[in-house]
């Protein structure tokens, strides 16, 4: 599939866009790029214009500066959207990429169809995952290789990392060609990121959180009182916090019943 791109503030950002039919746009999650829905987008594209996107300083797109924040990296997007003339589409955010999402929603929330946060959340980070992220970003600068296959390996529920080994390598090979600066920039912008449930709360479009029973990052009572609070809907699966590679199947499933329902 040809990428495409534009230049938004300077930065180079990378896109692809295939199909016709409802708009979903698909935002991969930190450490990974739009590669990571190489095998969702064919059967999601059957039906629908699928949309990905390559986040800033990660794939194909330029860093922009020391700092991602959410609002920035939601500027990108809005920028390619833009670019591509869509009035109307469903959002899919993976981790860093519901994150995003969220923004996106919230500064135009009568362009959205339906958003969907896999392995996701509005809640802000806790004052200890805070603490973990600028440990991270001090040590990433002297052991970038191991720091990141550390902390890509632990995402996988414990299962999951023999069953599927092969898949987990050629991602943390993606992974591991994200630039420090990229890392860094997105790090500290997860780190300052505020909470963002009003926006699940306030808007009327459809809504769905999709998470892992298993995900070592998001705890499950805790995205269960989250849907709750948000009354938006929660489908699980069996995996950790990368369901597009342990629950694949199940995962398009679920958001070609999501696309459907929205």
């Amino acid at each position: 599939m040809m990428q495409k791109t534009i230049t938004f503030k300077n930065a180079k950002i990378s896109f692809s866009d295939v199909g016709k039919g409802t708009a979903v746009v698909l935002i991969h999650g930190f450490l990974e790029n739009s590669t990571m829905w190489n095998t969702i987008k064919p059967k999601l594209s059957k039906r629908n214009r699928v949309v990905t996107i390559d986040l800033l300083g990660h794939g194909k797109s330029d860093c922009l500066g020391y700092v991602h924040t959410i609002e920035l990296f939601s500027e990108a997007i809005e920028a390619v959207l833009k670019h591509l003339k869509l009035r109307k589409y469903i959002l899919v955010g993976h981790s860093l990429g519901g994150y995003v999402s969220l923004q996106l929603a919230k500064n135009n929330p009568s362009k959205i169809k339906g958003l969907c946060l896999l392995n996701s959340t509005s809640n802000e980070d806790s004052e200890e995952r805070k603490k973990l992220r600028f440990r991270a970003n001090k040590m990433i600068q002297s052991n970038f290789t191991n720091m990141v296959r550390m902390s890509f390996v632990n995402l996988f529920s414990e299962a999951n990392r023999k069953t599927f080994k092969t898949e987990i390598n050629a991602a943390l090979q993606e992974a591991l060609q994200t630039p420090i600066q990229g890392y860094m920039a997105a790090n500290e912008g997860m780190r300052i990121r505020k909470n963002s449930s009003a926006v699940l709360v306030e808007n009327s479009f459809k809504k769905l959180i999709i998470t892992g029973k298993k995900d070592p990052v998001l705890d499950l009572e805790t995205s269960l009182q989250e849907a709750k609070k948000t009354n938006t809907k929660i489908v699980f699966l069996n995996g950790g916090h990368m369901s597009h590679i342990e629950n694949k199947e199940e995962l398009i499933t679920a958001l070609k019943a999501f696309i459907k329902f929205c």
